[in-house]
């Protein structure tokens, strides 16, 4: 019986289905090992695949969200849930010194903007897994409609970011922002800053950091440079 399992399992894993999750049925009427453990008998055999390679974004994409997940990930336990959106609020209205109204507004956005693109309306904790898989499904299902949310997600979070409203990034914004976020190495969040070239006044075109999160949340094209994926790879 274990033979006849390891047999099946060899054949299928040298198969083209290799990367697939796979259900395996087996029924055995009667087996027989010869001396050399060759397999013979009266067996019926049937392979369901499921969640087929086909059925997922490339490995290069769905390294990239799990990476994008961990930088979510505000108190470092593992998790996304909804004291990361405390955290992180909290954290980005206290560094900016925000008046009571701002403050209130800056925070509702910050809400928001977790409920509907990372939470996406659920409640509770996400996992991983949950993370990816829902990112999956509407990648698969319309990648130009997934690129259009990516779009609309980054333009949203930027412009909370923006906190003096001038389309463009500094280098104190861009800072603030990932300290809220629990990144807080301060010399690699400045050498991640300085990545996107800012111009003489210091600044980058919220244009420009938008597009490198929106290319670096649904791109699978693993030949071009992304510096979104690099400056987390270096340890921010």
């Amino acid at each position: 019986m274990n033979a006849l399992f390891r047999a099946c399992h060899q054949d299928i894993c040298h198969s083209d289905l290799s990367k697939s999750r796979r259900q395996l049925q087996v029924t055995v009427k009667s087996v027989r090992l010869d001396s050399r453990n060759n397999i013979s008998g009266d067996f019926d055999f049937f392979c369901v695949v499921c969640n087929s390679s086909k059925d997922m974004a490339n490995d290069f994409l769905v390294s990239k969200w799990k990476i994008w997940y961990k930088s979510l990930d505000v108190n470092h336990d593992g998790k996304i849930s909804k004291e990361d959106v405390e955290e992180s609020r909290s954290k980005f209205t206290e560094l900016h010194h925000l008046e009571a109204d701002k403050k209130k507004q800056v925070e509702e956005n910050f809400e928001k903007w977790w409920l509907e693109y990372i939470f996406r309306n659920r409640t509770g904790e996400i996992s991983e897994s949950e993370f990816v898989e829902a990112l999956n499904k509407d990648f698969k299902a319309d990648k130009k409609q997934f690129v259009k949310q990516m779009q609309n997600c980054f333009d949203t979070m930027f412009a909370v970011i923006d906190t003096n409203q001038d389309r463009s990034i500094s280098e104190e914004e861009f800072l603030i922002a990932f300290k809220a976020y629990g990144h807080e190495n301060v010399a690699l969040d400045t050498k991640f800053f300085k990545a996107y070239n800012p111009d003489a006044n210091g600044l980058v075109p919220m244009k420009d950091i938008v597009a490198s999160w929106v290319d670096f949340t649904s791109s699978e094209d693993s030949s071009k440079p992304s510096v979104v994926k690099t400056a987390f790879e270096s340890g921010v």
